[in-house]
């Protein structure tokens, strides 16, 4: 039987806590620094504002340095035989997180192996922390014991009239609001203060208006038998208020997103909310748009947002005024009071995955935010990853299949191109073979518009000498530069060092340097060229820097005014544009022989996303795939938009390797300056898991310490292990044994990556 005591919260109120020999203690954690919970008694003073979600200043270390903390618990303890410090003061006026979001973050940085504090720091954006966009204000107001008494008041003439303005006020004011309203300077309102007439109450305001003019309202479209029955499932998962996860497996214009609208319509029927993820910060403004014409409050969080912007919506959301989020990867993390659905859209994307500590995944985080309010994630692509479609195929998720498009319209004919056959012919020059320029010209002369892929940025890949063989590299990576037209430099993409082009080898000064390799701004170059007259427009991280950049350039493309779009993956995934009646993907190539398990999925999902774009409206589609590999089964699945057929083929192949979705994985990546105590150090981490490993008779391998395939980096020398098995529990908890005590060399650091998707 359970103890009726237990059924009531326990903690002893703070009137309590002298009398029984307890002490309100607040539970901290850092983000800097040292890795674990701190205590500290909070004083008389501040027991009624330190609460679990907002952020602490309290003394640290020997010297008593003040430092920001999070709290993340408060509660009544005996009071030790050691004094506790003293909470010094308190951030925030209300919490930033909530409990279940506090309990999200602490799942977060166990599962990830990172500290707490940096999940929690992860999950509330810095224009939220720093109060961005927002100012402090006093506002006034008589009390009522000073309203009973104001004709008794002997006050100057001006300050009579003011107190009286205020107190017949119907709302608190401003100095500067009651001075202008009174007729007066500020001088007697402050006279008013001093005497203590008036009541003072600071208050944070937000500054500026962000809010956007609404959008005609959309009408719904009309479902098929299809799409009626995945929403007909994903309803019946909310309404048993319990967690599931479906996979939506639906090709390129089946109608996914419609599904999606449906679905939260009866979310917000319900008086719930709905978080909807996008993988590409280029997807937002079109997704964001989708929805503000069929919801009333939309709100949308990413990263290429202002502060202001950012902490606007995020206290939108908090305040309960948001019917939709739409945002990138960090919008899991979004404090909606009553979540009811998360989707995720592309849920393949390698964008979901964070590359920086904590090394997350959002589908991961989604799925146990999910089981903690009980509601549903949806998943959806053209393209799933091969561990969802794994799990859908073995129970763990509801498979739900999209196998048409809407109105019944055709996927479009793809062709391969075999590049080896454009090259022993001389009369080929440059990107575009002459199948391609014949296409894009009778495309252009039929009215469509041309998208065209090719996922490398700059103008050239490489700058070597042909006389000496020197390739020109960044001197602080193991990167070749890449050569930048428009800025006439060489750039490295990793840490981002500079130099002017060089016209001379470095290294024996001849004159003939060449530039080998192909990027977006060589692409740009030949395609006007190429189709002089004809409206052309590059879209790469280059070119889509600034704040609504995305959406702009979408917009002329959308107008017509653009006729010819290319650029890297961000033009590949989720855009609908109904003109678009020819893709061409320029080198399918460009990652199909990566040293990475994972590389020819991404070339059959990269192919098959762009090769989507087209044939979206009433004009048919076309897709040519220029590749050297034209018989490789992702090229070949990719062209006969036949997923079951990529899937049959690499799930034996993973299976037979022990690679996901079969086991897991744990990266370990050590970075220093010195190759030999990083390989060192490596060594050390290595031969403490694998005494691990034995001792603690785990289903697991080590593989390495060797050297990272990207072997430096921002003058770093890096080492990689891979720690392989069935039983990740087991295998974090090793590793995290292994790894507490070590001490690396000065200036020697390790990363872990659990689930990782970059193995350079």
């Amino acid at each position: 039987m359970t103890h009726q005591s237990q059924l009531f919260d326990t903690t002893p109120q703070p009137w309590e806590l002298d009398d029984a020999g307890y002490q309100r203690v607040a539970t901290v954690v850092l983000n800097e620094g040292p890795g674990g919970v701190f205590d500290y008694a909070v004083p008389d003073r501040l027991l009624a504002t330190v609460e679990p979600g907002k952020r602490l200043r309290v003394p640290f270390g020997r010297g008593n340095r003040a430092i920001i903390a999070w709290c993340v618990e408060v509660a009544g303890k005996t009071e030790s035989t050691r004094p506790l410090k003293e909470v010094r003061g308190v951030v925030d006026s209300a919490p930033l997180l909530d409990k279940p979001l506090l309990e999200l973050t602490k799942w977060l940085a166990d599962y990830y192996l990172c500290d707490w504090g940096q999940a929690i720091e992860c999950a509330v954006p810095s224009g939220v922390r720093h109060q961005a966009g927002t100012r402090e204000i006093v506002l006034l107001s008589v009390p009522n014991s000073v309203v009973a008494k104001l004709t008794q008041l002997k006050l100057g003439k001006k300050q009579a009239a003011a107190l009286q303005l205020l107190a017949g006020a119907t709302r608190p004011m401003t100095v500067h609001q009651l001075a202008k309203a009174a007729g007066c300077t500020i001088g007697p309102i402050n006279e008013l203060r001093k005497k203590g007439l008036v009541r003072e109450e600071t208050k944070r305001i937000q500054q500026g208006d962000h809010d956007e003019a609404p959008l005609p309202r959309e009408a719904a479209h009309a479902l098929n038998a299809q799409q009626q029955d995945a929403l007909d499932k994903i309803i019946a998962a909310m309404n048993a208020r319990e967690h599931r996860t479906l996979l939506m497996h639906g090709v390129t214009g089946s109608g996914k997103t419609e599904v999606y609208i449906r679905a939260i319509e009866e979310v917000v029927r319900c008086g719930r909310q709905a978080i909807v993820l996008v993988p590409e910060i280029s997807l937002t403004p079109q997704t964001r748009q989708r929805f503000r014409s069929r919801f009333e409050n939309v709100a949308v969080l990413h990263s290429h947002l202002t502060g202001p912007e950012r902490n606007w919506h995020w206290q939108r959301i908090a305040r309960g005024e948001v019917e939709v989020v739409v945002g990138a990867r960090s919008a899991i993390f979004a404090p909606v009071p009553k979540l009811g659905l998360i989707v995720i859209d592309e849920e393949h994307d390698a964008s979901f995955k964070q590359d920086s500590t904590p090394r997350y995944h959002a589908r991961d985080v989604a799925e146990f935010r999910g089981r903690m309010a009980n509601v549903p994630l949806v998943l959806g692509s053209a393209t799933p990853s091969l561990e969802s479609y794994y799990r859908a195929t073995a129970g763990d998720y509801t498979l739900l299949e999209l196998p048409n498009r809407v109105l019944d319209r055709p996927l479009p004919d793809v062709d391969t191109l075999d590049l080896r056959l454009e090259f022993r012919d001389r009369r080929s020059r440059g990107a575009i073979s002459r199948q391609l320029h014949q296409a894009m010209s009778e495309a252009m002369k039929d009215g469509g518009q041309v998208i065209l892929l090719l996922n490398r940025r700059g103008f050239s890949t490489q700058i070597q000498c042909p006389a000496c063989g020197h390739v020109v590299e960044c001197p602080h990576c193991d990167i070749a530069l890449t050569h930048h037209r428009d800025e006439e430099h060489a750039l490295c993409h990793y840490c981002d060092y500079v130099i002017p082009t060089p016209r001379l080898c470095p290294e024996c000064n001849f004159e003939g340097i060449h530039f080998r390799g192909l990027g977006t701004q060589r692409l740009e170059l030949e395609v006007k060229q190429r189709f002089p007259g004809v409206e052309c427009m590059r879209m790469d991280s280059d070119t889509m820097r600034k704040p609504g950049s995305h959406e702009a350039a979408f917009a002329r493309f959308r107008s017509g005014e653009v006729r010819i779009l290319l650029g890297t993956q961000m033009i590949a995934k989720g855009l609908d544009f109904p003109n678009v009646t020819l893709v061409g993907v320029i080198n399918a190539d460009s990652a199909l022989h990566f040293p990475d398990f994972r590389a020819a999925e991404r070339t059959f999902g990269l192919v098959t996303q762009v090769a989507g774009r087209t044939g979206r409206g009433e004009h048919p589609g076309r897709v040519l795939v220029q590749t050297f590999s034209p018989e490789h089964d992702a090229i070949q699945a990719a062209v006969e938009h036949d997923y079951q057929r990529f899937a049959e083929h690499e799930l034996p192949a993973r299976k037979e390797y022990g690679y996901p979705p079969y086991a897991h994985m744990i990266r370990i990546v050590c970075r220093g300056p010195s190759d030999v105590l990083t390989e060192q150090f490596a060594e050390q981490i290595g031969e403490q898991i694998e005494a691990a490993i034995a001792g603690e008779n785990v289903d697991a391998r080590l593989l390495g310490p060797t050297e990272a395939p990207i072997a430096k980096l921002q003058d770093k020398y890096r080492y990689h292990m891979l720690v392989t098995g069935t039983a990740l529990d087991a295998m974090r908890s090793l590793v995290k044994s292994a790894t507490d005590e070590l001490k690396p060399p000065d200036d020697v650091q390790w990363v872990v990556d659990v689930d990782p998707l970059d193995m350079l």
